[in-house]
This record gives structure tokens, sequence and C-alpha cells, in this order.
């Protein structure tokens, strides 16, 4: 057999490898690793995690590496990116409770090894990101069990947290917000008030929002380093600009000294809880100037580009952290909805065979000598189906075969404690529980 190699066959070739597996492995990137979801502001390896820790979780530490290995069996990428991001949402201290050595997130020290530190979901996360029946799951990668699409999120993480990531062709950065300014501006959202929302770093420091557009693309804004005089020869940086670390400043300062931008004699990092960076000046360095070069030529100033780019109807979209806050309180209404009328269902249904168990009771059906001669589970059911008849238009719902059964599976013991007081008292309490649920809906 004989193969055409000329130019244009072998062109044509590989034109069609790139545009089927370059973007399908783009538009895995985007969709599957590096953009965070909207409706839960979670990137998958950060939604697996929280999903088997919530299937580990008995209220106790867990070694990080046995959910790390837990977690594989949802994401197929290695245990190092898993850790990774296990990481970084326990120091974020919102999520995930951490017991040993995670790091610093000011110094940039690396946390222990998986085997030797431990974590557990933190009572926010098991109050606001959890609830089985109204989440939307999907089979695993390998079919052997599910994992959810999102999670049921009752709260913007995406705007608390923060997050980076790099994709193909695009990238998202989105900044950190102050965890109860969020919860005004849902509140006057829902009041139809105005609301604006700017970052708010855990590592502290000024910004300047001035054109920080919403956080959208195209926005810009800038930090800076808190600088203090401690006396006429020495400084100390209190809070650091956001994404960066002491260690990687402190190398930005030396640079600059070395290029005799600034006129330094030592630089000592004494940073544990809070940042704390002491520099010593030359003898006969004016403070006011060295902090003016802090600022002009190191990393004690940057600017920041916001790029608010999510998952959103299965496609990635640019919007402002205000559309990201409207929708994840418009999502949030959506669930709470969802889950009172899940409950008012099920009360609905027990108040129904409270209503039916009554009525089979203290009519004394399984008495009847019909019912007693039925020689098959249909022909009882079909009696109970009749003697119950002139009960049918006073019941919640129309009466099925399931229900019956469930009244041929009461056991004689139930009927002879049976009271009709607690019975109605049993009954009322259920009418009271679905008008509170109606006065909540």
């Amino acid at each position: 057999m004989l193969v055409d190699l000329s130019d244009d066959v072998v062109r044509h070739q590989l034109r069609g490898m790139f545009q089927s597996w370059y973007l399908d492995y783009a538009s895995y990137a985007i969709l599957d690793r590096a953009i965070p979801h909207i409706d839960d502001g979670l990137k998958p390896v950060q939604r697996r995690i929280l999903h088997t820790m919530k299937k580990l979780d008995d209220e106790h530490f867990i070694k990080v590496a046995n959910i790390v290995g837990a977690t594989m069996a949802f994401h197929p990428h290695g245990d190092r990116s898993i850790y990774g991001a296990l990481v970084q949402l326990g120091q974020k201290q919102l999520l995930v409770d951490t017991q040993g050595n995670w790091g610093n997130t000011l110094t940039g020290a690396s946390a222990a090894a998986g085997r030797y530190i431990e974590a557990r979901l933190s009572p926010f996360a098991v109050e606001v990101l959890y609830n089985p029946k109204v989440t939307e799951w999907v089979p695993s990668y390998d079919g052997r069990d599910r994992e959810p699409v999102t999670l049921p999120a009752k709260f913007p993480l995406l705007l608390s947290q923060g997050v980076g990531g790099i994709a193909v062709g695009l990238s998202s950065l989105i900044m950190p917000h102050n965890f109860n300014e969020i919860l005004d501006a849902a509140v006057a959202y829902l009041k139809n008030e105005p609301f604006t929302l700017y970052p708010d770093f855990p590592t502290g420091g000024f910004i300047d929002v001035s054109r920080y557009n919403d956080g959208a693309r195209g926005g810009r804004i800038k930090v800076r380093a808190k600088i203090e005089k401690i006396d006429s020869k020495t400084l100390a940086i209190t809070e650091i600009p956001f994404g960066l670390t002491t260690e990687t400043l402190i190398e930005t300062i030396i640079k600059a000294n070395d290029k005799g931008k600034i006129k330094i004699r030592r630089v000592d990092d004494n940073t544990s809880r809070t940042a704390r960076i002491i520099i010593s000046l030359q003898p006969g360095t004016s403070s006011d100037k060295a902090i003016d070069a802090l600022y002009a030529f190191t990393s004690c100033e940057l600017q920041l580009s916001p790029n608010c780019c999510v998952i959103h109807d299965n496609k990635p979209r640019f919007l402002g952290v205000s559309d990201v806050l409207r929708h994840n309180v418009d999502h949030t209404r959506e669930i709470f909805k969802a889950e009172l009328l899940i409950k008012l269902g099920e009360v609905r249904e027990q108040l129904l065979f409270a209503t039916l168990e009554k009525i089979f009771i203290e009519e004394r059906i399984y008495k009847d000598r019909e019912f007693e001669e039925s020689r098959s589970k249909n022909e009882a059911i079909r009696h109970i189906e009749r003697r119950l008849e002139p009960w049918k238009e006073k019941l919640l719902r129309q009466v099925t075969d399931d229900d019956l059964l469930r009244l041929l599976e009461i056991k004689m013991s139930r009927i002879l404690r049976f009271s009709s007081e607690s019975a109605d008292e049993a009954i009322a309490a259920f009418n009271q529980r679905i008008e509170e649920l109606q006065g909540d809906l």
C-alpha cells in the first residue's frame, strides 16, 4: 500500500491534528483545571478535595496524606497537585481546619509533608457547602463513583478567597475581598440598594482602587507595603503587597541596594505571625528618601491587573465582581428554595402517612373479615384502597400502592400502642411545620 507523503497531504494532516487535539486540550485546561466555576468559586481539584473530605468527615483530624490518596479516586492528576491545592485551602483558614506545620504564607515557608499534618472541614464549610439532595452529580472519571458538578455553596467563596489560574489562551486573577463587606453587599443587593466591592488582602498593605474597574478585565490596582520608621536609621516593613512573601520582597530590596538605588546596611526578616522586615540604613541616609526609593525601585509597590474570568454555563466568561456577587446571591436563594421545597415535600409525606395510619388503625381496617381472608397481598391492598375511598378527597395527594404496602407493614405492637390523641398531636405538628416552611418559601 502506497502512502501519499506530499507536502499538501502532510500539511492537511497536521492542521487537522492541531484543530482537534489542541482545542480539546485547551478546553480541558480551561474547564477542568485552571478556571474556577462561578457557582461555588472552586477549581475542579479544590472541589474534589472538599467532596472527599466530606465523605471522610467524622469531625476528627485526618492525615493529609490519607485525604490526598482518597481524592485521587476523583482527580487523576497526581498527588502533588492535590497536596498543593489542599495546603492552599488550609492556609486560607476558611474551609479547612488545620493541625501541624502548614507553612507560612508571609515568609513563603512550605508546609510539612502530608504524613505529618492533618486537616478536617471547618464548621463553616459543613454549613455552607453541602447538601446531597440539591447537588447535581456526574460519574467520576473511571465510573466507579460520582462527584458533584458544583457544590451547593451558599456563600460567594470566589470573592472571599480569591483565585488565580492560567489556562490556554486566557487567565483568571480574582482578588480576595473582605468577608463582612461581601455580606453587606449581598444584603444591599437583596434590598435593591447600590453596593461596591474592593479587594481586601490578608497580607495587609495599602491599595489604590481608582482603576479597579469592578475587578473586570482591563482594570488595574496599585498595592503598597506598609513601611514604618523605628528611628532615623531603621525602617520596618510590617505589611507586604498581595502576592509576595517576605523572602521575595527582600530579594528585590537587596537587588536595589546592589544597583545603588537605595543604601542599606542590612536586612533582617523577623516575621512570625505578622510581617516584620527590619531595614538598617547606612549612616547619613535619609529615612524619608529611603522609603521613597523602596516604593520606586523594589516590590514594595506593585501594579496588579485583575481579570475576573469564570466558568459559567460551561464556558469561560469575563465578568465584574459585582456580577459574580449578584449571581452568587441569586444562586444561594435558589439553593435555599430547593432545600425548603425538599423539606416541605418530606413533611407532607410524613403527614400523609400519619393520616393514613390513623385511619387504618382507628377504622380497624386490619380487622375486616375481607382483609383477613385476602389470599394475596394485592387483594389486601385493593381492600384497603376501597376502605379509604371516603377520605381520599381530604388527603394531600393520590394514594399509591407503595403507601398501602407501608400500611401492611405496620407491626401489631405499634397498633396496640396506638393513641388517637398522640396521632392528632403529631398531625398538628406536621401541619404547623408545613405552614412554617411555606412561610419561609
